[in-house]
């Protein structure tokens, strides 16, 4: 029987995905602001790792300007493809080792359950493979599952949510138990925790556990809280931290739980609520990168409260406002690709 393990987002990588955005995409009125979101988060992420980037830009104009912008040109991996948007999150690879050795899992997207046009995104992998960037052999699931649907510690717990894993528009002809049996066999999970509550208004992936709560490390799970009894996100929120609460470590122990504050409401210029949480961070191989807000005293005290949980790695705050726009973050614009294990 085949080993597999989804790693943790702690555990060593050897580079973050990134898929640019395009002038006439999803940002087209936000284009200028969110290409320099994602020109601070490649230069961000090349100073501690490589990043692998596929684009509809022309690549060595592309590496010009990232160089110009500060990144270190020996860390950037750029490659033309054809996509709809920029969540690799969700459209990337799912890497496991399989007998401790990379194998990138190619799983369907369809644009959060037909919610928006995937198609060129669904086959983004392949094209990454088709060109060599991705150096380990592709296996494809005829499985919808979107990276920020799903969280692992090393232990194999497997943090998700039935309003996304479950939701009639991704994999209906499957039960909760089928659906768990398809992530412990393809991932290695050996016990899915499952969230009911956390929702944040404006969110459209039908409740991503990426923007709600996160592994920081084996017994560390840190939650978008709600303090504001008169926010309308307060009662679900609290819900969410008595989920939280009641989960236990596979020993048996309570979670050391990091409540991170609700930023003060961000809205679209149709009145809309935009979906702005400190859990879409991404974990690095030296740091973590943490989303901002212009929101002063709330983007310090996230960053306050999630630097003692993170030892040996700075924590750097990042503006996202940009990608907000779109109703994402920063998790979710970036997929990771873990290293091998070292042989035994």
């Amino acid at each position: 029987m085949t080993n597999r393990l989804l790693p943790p987002e702690w555990a060593p990588q050897t580079a973050i995905q990134l898929t640019w955005p395009r002038p006439d995409g999803d940002f087209a009125d936000w284009f200028e602001a969110v290409e320099d979101n994602f020109i601070r988060l490649a230069v961000a992420i090349s100073h501690y790792q490589s990043v692998l980037i596929g684009t509809e830009q022309p690549p060595e104009a592309l590496r010009e300007r990232l160089v110009a912008a500060g990144a270190l040109p020996q860390r950037l991996a750029i490659y033309p493809v054809r996509s709809n948007d920029v969540w690799a999150r969700d459209h990337g690879p799912i890497t496991v080792l399989r007998d401790g050795q990379p194998l990138h899992l190619d799983f369907q997207f369809n644009g959060w359950g037909g919610k928006f046009d995937a198609r060129l995104d669904n086959t983004l992998t392949q094209q990454l493979a088709a060109q060599g960037a991705l150096t380990a052999p592709v296996e494809t699931v005829d499985f919808v599952l979107e990276g920020g649907g799903i969280d692992v510690d090393s232990q194999g717990s497997l943090l998700t949510t039935r309003r996304c894993l479950l939701a009639p528009t991704r994999n209906p002809q499957l039960s909760e138990a089928q659906i768990e049996a398809l992530l412990k066999d393809k991932l290695g999970a050996r016990r899915i925790l499952w969230l009911q509550h956390g929702d944040l208004l404006g969110d459209d992936t039908d409740g991503h556990v990426d923007t709600i709560a996160r592994y920081c490390d084996d017994r560390t799970i840190a939650y978008q809280a709600c303090e504001d009894q008169g926010d309308a996100h307060y009662q679900d929120l609290k819900a969410l931290e008595a989920e939280l609460q009641a989960l236990r470590t596979p020993d048996g122990a309570p979670y050391t739980l990091v409540p991170l504050p609700l930023p003060q409401p961000i809205y679209d210029e149709d009145g809309r609520r935009l979906p702005a949480g400190y859990p879409n961070f991404l974990i690095l191989n030296g740091a973590v990168l943490v989303p901002t807000y212009g929101d002063e005293r709330n983007d310090a005290e996230a960053l306050r409260r999630l630097r003692p949980h993170f030892p040996g790695r700075e924590v750097i705050g990042l503006d996202c406002r940009a990608l907000i726009n779109q109703y994402g973050s920063l998790h979710c614009v970036t997929m990771q690709i873990p290293a091998a294990t070292a042989p035994r």
